[in-house]
């Protein structure tokens, strides 16, 4: 996420009815608050509370990490499924992940790490049936005593959503069977203002929406405007779909936009196309405006279906990330997750690490490849891309400005050549590897890189 549109919580002292017509117009990007350099997001996919607070302090805060996303917190049903945080019960802090307390020490000890904690927040729906919660909050699917939510305060479409094209359908039917709450109800929007407040009081930096694209963004407008910091970072999840009715660009008045073609785009061209096409890779691809735009290889989501890379596409997937982190467009995320077979596989230990690469965890944050491009992103920041260099195929360099250079090698051999750069000559470390570089008095450097391997200049390695 841009750091100029979110204030870090640890430098801050803790921190429509179905059938209606809407104007389709795109909204102008919020508005922005001061620069800052850490703007990097590690997305612990169901990672407990605990192991988050021991991995911020121990980590994430030392690697350069700005932010870190947490799994939904609140009260949801019981399983072992990874999905069963997306189904809330209720908006207590109760869920397998852990307490209200574990969770506020959570967020405590991130912001003494100088992390911010982003909160990945379920307000459009509810459940898809009926029982007792993590919390142990009773409920059937239209009925939630402990929200409280009654019958009255979903929408009237009780069907699947069916039809993208139709705006009406996409947002007051119901999302893969699960009750639609009317965010168009006063009622409604104050107790999801007043869930978030409630996050906000315990020092949360943001929010990612999830399932934003179901809920119309003025409706999302009017929940912010009841915030007690209206100002709060959002991200939203809004889904690109080509030709359908609700698109990406409608919700930019309300914050920042999960731009779903870049990993889509990224897995394309990494596995079958030429890493030279990359040369423009953002808003030249018609991709959403930089600043607003949020981005990664990954989610949750989409390593199950398919759409994006995951951990098991290798190098691809690797040398994906580390063009992400050396890219400037738009705010990464750097999903971190588990080893899955079935689709519907919760996390091991639910939720409990012990520690990186065991027990399945696959720690993506922290391979050396990638923790290692964060710092390169922070000391990189603001810094605009020069010294363009490709083979017409799979081998790439760029500059950024006169603070870093990057190449990466996705070829099937070896490759020895001398880059052209904008660094001041001197020796300078790849983080990459650890080893120093001496870049001469013509800003030059000649370095081999093996298949599929990058090099990534910067001027010290601490």
């Amino acid at each position: 996420m841009r750091t100029r549109r979110l204030v870090n919580s640890a430098l801050a002292g803790l921190l429509a009815v179905a059938g209606s017509v809407v104007s389709l117009t795109a909204a102008s990007p919020a508005q922005a608050v001061p620069p800052g350099s850490r703007d990097v997001t590690a997305v612990l996919f169901n990672w407990n509370f605990d192991s988050i607070a021991r991995e911020c302090a121990q980590r994430l805060g030392p690697a350069g990490y700005g932010y870190v996303q947490v799994s939904p917190p609140q009260e949801q049903i019981q399983g072992g499924q990874w999905w069963t945080a997306y189904q809330p019960v209720s908006y207590r802090i109760q869920s397998r992940l852990g307490n209200r307390a574990q969770f506020e020490n959570m967020v405590d000890t991130c912001a003494a790490a100088g992390v911010g904690v982003v909160v990945d927040t379920v307000i459009n729906h509810m459940t898809a049936g009926s029982g007792t919660g993590t919390g142990g909050s009773t409920y059937t699917k239209y009925d939630y005593p402990a929200a409280p939510y009654s019958d009255w305060d979903f929408n009237g479409c009780r069907q699947n959503i069916s039809d993208y094209t139709n705006r009406g359908n996409v947002q007051s039917c119901e999302l893969v069977g699960l009750a639609d709450l009317n965010t168009g109800k006063d009622y409604v929007r104050q107790r999801i203002a007043d869930y978030m407040n409630d996050l906000l009081s315990l020092g949360v930096a943001g929010f990612r929406v999830d399932a934003a694209k179901h809920m119309p963004a003025a409706d999302l407008a009017a929940i912010r405007a009841l915030l007690d910091d209206p100002n709060v970072y959002w991200k939203q999840e809004v889904i690109y779909g080509a030709g359908e009715a609700v698109q990406p660009s409608e919700y930019l008045g309300n914050g920042d936009v999960q731009e779903f073609r870049y990993g889509r785009d990224l897995k394309r061209v990494f596995e079958n196309e030429n890493l030279a096409y990359l040369r423009n890779f953002g808003e030249g691809w018609g991709y959403l405006p930089d600043g607003p735009a949020a981005v990664f290889v990954d989610n949750h989501d989409t390593e199950r279906n398919g759409s994006t890379l995951n951990y098991r596409s290798g190098a691809n997937y690797t040398l994906a990330n580390v063009f992400m982190l050396a890219w400037p467009y738009g705010s990464p995320d750097v999903h971190s997750g588990y080893e899955f077979s079935d689709y519907d596989a919760g996390p091991p230990n639910n939720g409990h690490v012990n520690a990186c690469w065991q027990d399945g965890w696959k720690c993506q944050h922290a391979w050396p490849e990638i923790e290692s491009m964060v710092a390169f992103r922070n000391a990189t920041n603001g810094q605009p891309v020069t010294d363009w260099w490709d083979n017409g195929n799979d081998a790439i360099a760029f500059g950024r400005g006169d603070r870093g250079f990057v190449a990466i090698n996705h070829e099937g051999s070896a490759l020895t050549r001398t880059y052209q750069t904008s660094l001041v000559p001197g020796t300078y470390c790849d983080v990459q590897t650890g080893n120093q570089v001496t870049v001469n008095g013509s800003r030059q450097f000649t370095a081999t890189l093996g298949s599929n391997t990058a090099l990534a200049l910067q001027p010290t390695c601490g």
